[in-house]
């Protein structure tokens, strides 16, 4: 399996999974130009590699090309009942999912495209609806866990599950808390449907990360909000604490917010 992120963050959400010559998206809230770009600089060609698109939820900034995805190049967005109907409603889409190109997913089941078993599981979020998904390929799982209100027994069952881990670390409490963002949004940021801030995140991956996980990346990051070598500090600090070493018992890396990552070989 290979894996690229091409966009993490309130900018917009997509990330790329290639196994042998199918490859999927997990969410798609990039412009359709960048989302062509990134992936042409990569060798992969949305009208002919990409077999789907996973949907987590229905914000702005996980949707915001699935429609022009699904009428100008007849892709299936997947995505749960729920999550399909807020994409429906919301007024950031130019180009409305048709019928015809819904697929539903139900928490909990699994669907195979391709080489690919990708398997949906509830995450709490201030959306209509919203899900992580594990995807399976080669012997690899692979799972993503973004725009976390706060962490369940679900979300930390895929935490020691995973070989390959994209995970929320949206925001410094202490920079929500001293910003610019009304009362509202930073009540609404931090609370139990909102997001996963940086100790958060590295708690979790403290207490549930096992040996077979290898690499995780930090995804999500708030620009006002937060830093990406705070981010880092953090995620080092707590891990230490609990004697785990970042580059010895698994790679730890930091999404960028509007640029692709590397195109990584998860093995």
């Amino acid at each position: 399996m290979k894996f690229i992120s091409l966009g993490s963050g309130s900018s917009g959400n997509c990330y790329l999974l290639q196994s042998g010559e199918t490859s999927i998206l997990l969410d798609a809230g990039i412009s359709i130009r960048s989302l062509k770009k990134h992936l042409k600089d990569v060798g992969i060609s949305l009208e002919d590699d990409v077999a789907a698109v996973f949907v987590t939820h229905d914000h702005a900034d996980h949707i915001k090309s699935v429609g022009t995805i699904a009428c100008d190049y007849g892709k299936t967005i997947y995505a749960t009942r729920l999550v399909h109907e807020g994409i429906a409603c919301n007024r950031c889409l130019k180009i409305d999912v048709p019928n015809d190109r819904k697929a539903f997913v139900e928490k909990g089941t699994t669907q195979e495209i391709g080489g690919f078993r990708i398997t949906p599981f509830d995450v709490p979020h201030d959306s209509h609806d919203c899900v992580g998904y594990v995807v399976e390929a080669d012997g690899v799982r692979f799972c993503l866990i973004t725009d976390v209100g706060h962490v369940t027994e679900t979300i930390r069952k895929q935490v020691g599950l995973a070989n390959y881990l994209v995970l929320e670390s949206n925001h410094d409490v202490n920079m929500l808390m001293m910003g610019k963002y009304s009362q509202f949004l930073k009540n609404r940021i931090s609370s139990d449907r909102g997001h996963l801030n940086n100790e958060q995140a590295a708690t979790l991956l403290a207490e549930y990360a096992t040996p077979q996980l290898k690499h995780v990346w930090l995804c999500h990051l708030s620009e006002e909000n937060n830093h990406p070598e705070l981010a880092r500090k953090t995620a080092e600090t707590v891990l230490r604490s609990h004697g785990i070493i970042p580059g010895v018992d698994f790679e730890l890396d930091i999404l960028k917010r509007k640029t692709p990552s590397d195109f990584y070989s998860l093995i």
